[in-house]
């Protein structure tokens, strides 16, 4: 995050001493840190040792196998068929990666007391359907349907939803940092007026009073496709506050100010998020272009240097028929793609566009796995046909 925050009781310094109320004992600090210590951080403030483990266990979870596939073609799949059951962890199916991030869907059916951490990645987790409680050692942000969530990895945290009828997620896992593009920040880090979201559409935890509680508390620990069960000594909200720029936050798809031009803009002006090797950029209901013999549909493109995810949230996407809520069509680096025969005529003339969706660009091939193969039409291919 670019700016700085401060909540809960914290010393007037740094790595001083920190006394609990009787005096005697100290409150346990802990630097969260990136970057080796050269980046953004936070100073949490535990009322005990957060080291403290009973037990650790291999978890077995696997999220989906790779599909060796031997050609390269752009491909369309319905993500939802996919769906299985499980938690807020265990639901999601991993669909495309590479080194740099791996895509996953999950329709969430249960609730879970156990945490959660992501040791080895940031994650950004879109909510497609549902509301709930978003909870973690920072504190609590309340989240409905089409918010982001970008979490620093090594974060414990949990997803509580009000209701498990109808609960889907997206979910982007970054082997680097995910951040705010510096093209849309001042050089002290401020968001810039030009910038198409700013500060004010940011959510931040609102820390909880601190749960001093001994036990035996599960964490659900995930390190690159591994996972264990790691049994805490103490409840791991034990927080009496903290301070820093590294922290999770939210922020809802529908804050984003999208950037019209005259003529038909490039992706770029859809971005979002940043990291090392891809980025994620939205789509939203914006006005079309006003040059009076615009084409408000995209023309046809090849990205030479990068493969295209996009995952559809709502709307009508004037591109292309056949497209769903909760589709993903993937179009690899060097294969041509755009509109459907006649949907580049049917869109001149029109005002304005209804849609969302995420997109996430990748710098790298992606692979996919079986989800793939078993959800996707055989035919997408051949859709430009006339």
């Amino acid at each position: 995050m670019p700016f700085y925050m401060k909540q809960g009781k914290i010393p007037k310094k740094r790595h001083i001493t920190f006394y609990k109320d009787n005096g005697k004992d100290l409150y346990r600090e802990e630097l969260f840190s990136t970057h080796g210590f050269s980046n953004m951080y936070s100073n949490k403030y535990h009322h005990n040792m957060p080291c403290k483990i009973l037990d650790i266990k291999p978890l077995n979870i696997e999220h989906g196998k790779l599909w060796a596939n031997d050609t390269l073609e752009n491909t369309k799949v319905d993500s939802k068929k996919a769906d299985g059951t499980g938690n807020f962890v265990s639901s999601r199916k991993k669909l495309f990666f590479n080194s740099d991030v791996a895509l996953y869907t999950a329709k969430v059916t249960e609730d879970t007391e156990d945490f959660y951490r992501n040791s080895y990645a940031d994650e950004v987790v879109f909510i497609h359907e549902g509301e709930g409680t978003f909870y973690s050692e920072y504190g609590a942000i309340e989240f409905t349907k089409w918010d982001y969530f970008i979490i620093p990895k090594g974060t414990t945290y949990q997803l509580k939803f009000k209701s498990y009828d109808n609960v889907r997620m997206f979910v982007t896992e970054s082997a680097t940092m995910v951040e705010i593009p510096k093209h849309y920040r001042t050089p002290s880090g401020q968001l810039l007026e030009s910038a198409p979201y700013c500060e004010r559409d940011i959510r931040t935890p609102e820390l909880q009073e601190a749960r001093v509680e001994k036990g035996e508390f599960n964490l659900i620990n995930k390190f690159g496709d591994k996972y264990q069960n790691v049994k805490l000594e103490w409840h791991p909200y034990d927080l009496v506050g903290w301070d820093g720029a590294c922290y999770p936050w939210a922020f809802n798809i529908q804050e984003f100010a999208p950037i019209v031009g005259k003529i038909h803009l490039p992706p770029p002006i859809h971005l979002l998020l940043v990291a090392n090797n891809f980025v994620i950029c939205n789509f939203v209901p914006r006005l079309y272009d006003f040059h009076p013999e615009s084409i408000p549909a995209p023309y046809y493109h090849s990205n030479i240097d990068s493969d295209e995810i996009l995952y559809y949230v709502e709307g009508d996407f004037m591109s292309r028929t056949g497209i769903g809520e909760g589709y993903i069509t993937y179009h690899p680096k060097g294969m041509p793609h755009g509109p459907q025969p006649g949907k580049t005529e049917q869109s001149v003339g029109k005002k304005e566009a209804y849609e969302y969706a995420v997109m996430v660009d990748t710098f790298a091939p992606l692979q996919m796995t079986e989800h793939v193969k078993n959800n996707r039409d055989k035919d997408y291919y051949k859709s430009w046909l006339e």
